[in-house]
């Protein structure tokens, strides 16, 4: 049994089942029925961590119970926080920090005490993954890491610094992947325009997303981008191929210049207006999201006020809001003008308000329009398929409820037709 965190986290658990998987072990669904349970555990910020730790002792308690003998953490928050969790958390019976999955497999063994095979390989592998998101989708990661040293962000100190991977091994893992029957590719790392820079001292993003679009995906997605890499070329690249689905997740954070500066951000007010400009322009029914930190040491009603009106013109499709969270030995956290949690969750709650208003309006501009869905799965009641069109990423975005007039539509691609709106999300019949 695996439980994880984010999709970068999830690809790692899908090589760790996979090596499980090889060394002759059943994966099971339920956690009650697991002899091994597995936590993947996320260490980004905050509510994060204690996610991590609450799910940990969750399963701590089958142990007592005797349903499972061992309990194993691995992941970013190990990595960061081990020792502490070591004397924290002793129901844990191994835990593997990122360093350690080198010699994964060797660890587990001794606590289980089995004896590895001679040919066992003991890293985490690519080519071992076991797809976890269904039979048409999958994520690819091109990176590892980041380098862009942003004063709020603990990720260079978890992860390490920008490390791509060979261009020819990503390319070989999407025609495994594209040979498997996946059909939704989502190209993915901390900061996907970066890819190549520090492997072959040039940026290979609008090349590498060009190579997998031929490979013949259906849809091919990239998570996440830069403002200030997305090139004319990288424009070019998304415009001018039909199966890069046209949607940029650009993590902006903020709008104000000085606030922009204190966060070691590379973008400003210009560039973002620009940018935003642009992709709206060359790129017909083109959707924009883009994540947002308020509260940032030392902002201020104006800096806030700016990040607003900001908002209110760009009227981005989606869009995700974060209170800022003071991480352990990132320079943001040594700022004195640290702000209050209620001043934080009240510029979060204005800024979830507009977006609110503005999906709304977007949503319902949507009506009528007919857009081709992936069915991803079936309601509780049974009533409803629940899809996905180019405009909706998994477990991110909203998703489009169709009645279930036919059977046997789970895994494909249907035309749909929009026919009302819910929040943020839609409903539609089948064309």
């Amino acid at each position: 049994m695996f439980l994880c965190g984010c999709s970068k986290n999830l690809v790692d658990t899908e090589m760790c089942i996979g090596l499980f998987k090889k060394e002759k072990f059943n994966i099971v669904q339920n956690s009650e029925d697991a002899d091994i349970i597995v936590v993947n555990t996320c260490g980004f910020i905050e509510p994060a961590k204690q996610e991590a730790i609450d799910t940990i002792l969750e399963m701590a308690e089958l142990k007592k119970t005797g349903k499972c003998k061992y309990l194993i953490a691995m992941g970013c928050l190990v990595q960061r926080y081990r020792e502490d969790l070591e004397k924290m958390l002793p129901e844990v019976d191994l835990f593997i920090s990122i360093d350690d999955y080198k010699n994964i497999w060797l660890k587990i063994c001794e606590l289980i005490g089995r004896k590895p095979e001679v040919s066992s390989q003991n890293t985490l592998e690519y080519e071992d993954r076991i797809i976890s998101t269904g039979d048409k989708t999958a994520y690819l990661k091109i990176a590892e890491g980041c380098s862009n040293n942003c004063t709020y962000c603990a990720i260079p100190y978890i992860r390490g610094k920008y490390i791509s991977r060979p261009f020819e091994k990503i390319i070989d893992e999407a025609k495994r992947l594209k040979k498997s029957g996946i059909e939704e590719i989502i190209v993915i790392a901390q900061d996907t325009t970066k890819y190549g820079l520090d492997l072959y001292n040039k940026k290979r993003l609008p090349e590498l997303l060009q190579e997998i679009s031929n490979i013949g995906f259906k849809w091919v997605r990239f998570l996440y981008s830069y403002p200030e890499d997305i090139t004319d070329e990288l424009i070019e690249v998304v415009k001018k191929n039909d199966n890069i689905c046209k949607y940029f997740d650009i993590p902006i954070q903020h709008y104000s210049n000085s606030v922009l500066k204190r966060m070691n951000r590379k973008s400003n007010q210009e560039q973002l207006d620009n940018l935003l400009e642009k992709l709206r322009k060359e790129i017909p029914n083109v959707i924009l999201r883009t994540s947002l930190i308020v509260g940032f040491p030392g902002e201020t009603e104006e800096d806030f006020f700016e990040l607003y009106e900001f908002v209110n013109r760009a009227k981005f499709e989606k869009l995700g809001v974060f209170k800022y969270s003071k991480e352990d030995g990132t320079p943001a956290s040594r700022l004195k003008e640290q702000i209050h949690f209620k001043t934080k969750q009240k510029r979060l709650n204005s800024i979830m308000s507009l977006e609110q208003q503005i999906s709304k309006i977007k949503l319902e501009e949507k009506i009528g329009n007919s857009y081709e869905v992936l069915i991803d799965g079936i309601t509780d009641d049974n009533k409803y398929y629940i899809g996905r069109s180019y405009m909706d990423i998994p477990n991110e975005d909203g998703v489009v409820y169709i009645p279930k007039t036919k059977n046997g539509l789970v895994g494909k691609f249907v035309n749909c037709k929009i026919t009302d709106s819910l929040g943020y999300d839609l409903v539609g019949k089948l064309d």
